[in-house]
Order: C-alpha cells, then structure tokens, then sequence
C-alpha cells in the first residue's frame, strides 16, 4: 500500500546589500567600539541549580480513531461522501461496512499465514487443524508456536516454509522485538516497518492486517490490483492505475481511505456479478443442427464458461475478507 506533496518555493531569507557606493566607510576606531559592542557577553555559569533546559520531546502525530469505535464507519461515509461524489452510488449499492475483529494481533498474524496462497476452503481446514493442534483459539500464543515441530505442522498441512514463517513471527514476540500492546499503539509506518521485518509477512498483508485486524482509518493498499481496478471504474479510466499513481488519485479519502478501499472491493465485485448476469444464454439445440450452428454453440459454451472461470478468480482476488478471515 511514499506520500506525494507540491512543494512551493520559499523566498532568499536575506534581503540584497546595498551598494557599496551607498555606504560611507566608518573610521577604524569606530568599527572596533561598534564591534565590541555588539559582541554578546558570555553569561557566567552556574554552580549547577539551575541545569539546562532539556529538549523538547517529539511527540508523535495523533491517529484517527479506530473503524471499531461507535460513530466511526458512519463519520466515514458521511466524509467520502461530501469529499468524493463518484463515491455516492457505490456506497448507496451496499450495506455500511463492519471492522470488528474477535481475535488479538498475534492470532490475526497466525491466521494471515496460514491462509495466504490458498484456497479458502483448504486454509479453513488447516487453520482448524492448527486450533485443535495447540488446544483452541485461546492457545494461539507465541510460546504454543514455537513448541510446535516443523514436523508437526506439516502434518496437518502446513508447509516448511510457513512453518519457519510461523516461528520467525512468535520468536520476535518472545524476544520482546514485537507484542499485541505494541503493535496496537504503533504508528501505521512504524508497524509497517515492523511487521515486514517478520519473514513471510509483505506489505499486502501488513495493510490487510491494518484495516481488517486493527481497524485503521486511513490506510490505502496501494498495489492491491482489486482497488486499482475499482479506481479505475470509478473515474473511468482507460487504464488501471499504478501503484505511484494511487496516492495522488486517492487523496481526497484521506482520512479514512481504508473504507474507500474497502467499497472499490466492492464495486470490483458486483461489477463481476452483473456482467455473470448479462450472459446470453446458450439456445437451445434444434433439430438437426447444422455443422455451422454446431461450432457456434460450442463456441459460445467455451467463452461463457471461461468468462464464468475469469469471474470466480477475480472474486476471490478481490475479497480480501475473503481471504483473510481472520482480519475481520
């Protein structure tokens, strides 16, 4: 999911001299009395009472409240739909969305690998095995991970690779490096920071985890090709956009681009299910069909069930809750 601003130029902080011939040359006595002059006394130290003033903290900037909290989806729409009237039809079309997620950060991150580059089907029956594994949704803690062998958990499906992904995440929440407490009080750059530093965790599912897991108001998932494509809808591009482009087109949302987002999943996905629904349907098959009648039917069945093919994927692609479960 960098910031774009216009930068203006500032004026010379001096004023030009004036000209030499303007000036009169002062007297060199004159030049030693005004120097002397102006030449700050150097105050005497103190004995100690009084130390000098320490500098001033850097308070860091103040985030939005959390999508969870009462009001906060409501006082969302209500600014998208006053900052972006394109928006206005698109939320009409669906039901307000909802960011409540059962589960603390830890379990949200376990979750997220265990279903990514899966199915949905085949991640729900490993994530369930994985619960009975460490003994209910209450044992997802960093310790129960690492007591787990890689053979274990390939035994109930998970790959060598997650595995050591999976350990990475509960060994930098053993050492101290990351905690549930943390994370939620973290910035959004600094816990991207963070959590990328996790093997097997990207910026895609840092920014899943963000909207879904912790409920972010303002967070735009750049290089998800479901919102590029839902951009791209929405103003009626001709091409999708890029992901260096999306922060300029996006910026009115702010703050609260993560519900913005979460409406270009959803225009991506009724635009799917309409253009299903405007299919023709195959005639049916008459009597003694010609050759020619023959191939055109087959070909019409070939290209309707790719379309249908096309669709499903773009479904799952696009739905992030979907694909994440367990981030809301």
């Amino acid at each position: 999911m960098g910031e774009q601003s216009l930068s203006q130029p500032f004026p010379h902080p001096l004023s030009p001299s004036p000209p030499a011939s303007a000036a009169a040359t002062p007297p060199a006595t004159a030049l030693a009395v005004s120097a002397s002059a102006s030449r700050p006394k150097k105050k005497p130290r103190s004995s100690g009472s009084n130390p000098a003033p320490k500098k001033p903290r850097l308070v860091p900037s103040v985030r939005g409240r959390p999508l969870s909290a009462d009001g906060e989806v409501d006082a969302a729409i209500r600014h998208l739909r006053a900052a972006d009237p394109a928006l206005a039809p698109v939320i009409d079309a669906h039901d307000p969305p909802s960011f409540h997620c059962p589960h603390p950060p830890f379990h949200s991150l376990v979750r997220s690998v265990l279903y990514q580059q899966l199915a949905f089907k085949a991640a729900a029956s490993v994530y369930s095995r994985f619960i009975a594994l460490v003994g209910g949704e209450a044992g997802v803690l960093p310790d129960a991970v690492l007591a787990l062998s890689a053979e274990q958990l390939r035994q109930i499906g998970v790959s060598a690779r997650k595995a050591s992904y999976l350990h990475d995440l509960a060994r930098k929440y053993a050492s101290g490096i990351l905690s549930d407490d943390n994370i939620v009080a973290m910035d959004d750059r600094s816990l991207a920071a963070m959590l990328t530093m996790v093997n097997g965790i990207g910026a895609w599912s840092v920014h899943m985890f963000m909207i879904f897991s912790l409920a972010r108001p303002d967070v735009l998932p750049s290089a998800d090709l479901g919102i590029r494509k839902g951009v791209q809808m929405l103003y009626g591009l001709e091409d999708v956009p890029r992901p260096s482009q999306m922060e300029k087109l996006c910026e009115r949302w702010r703050p609260y681009r993560s519900v913005a987002a979460w409406y270009m999943w959803r225009l991506i996905e009724s635009k799917a299910a309409q253009t299903a629904g405007a299919m023709p349907v195959v005639p049916p098959a008459m009597p003694a069909p010609s050759e020619e009648f023959m191939l055109q039917q087959h070909q019409q069945q070939h290209h309707h069930q790719h379309q249908q093919q096309q669709q499903q994927a773009a479904i799952q692609m696009l739905d992030p809750v979907q694909m994440l479960p367990g981030l809301g």
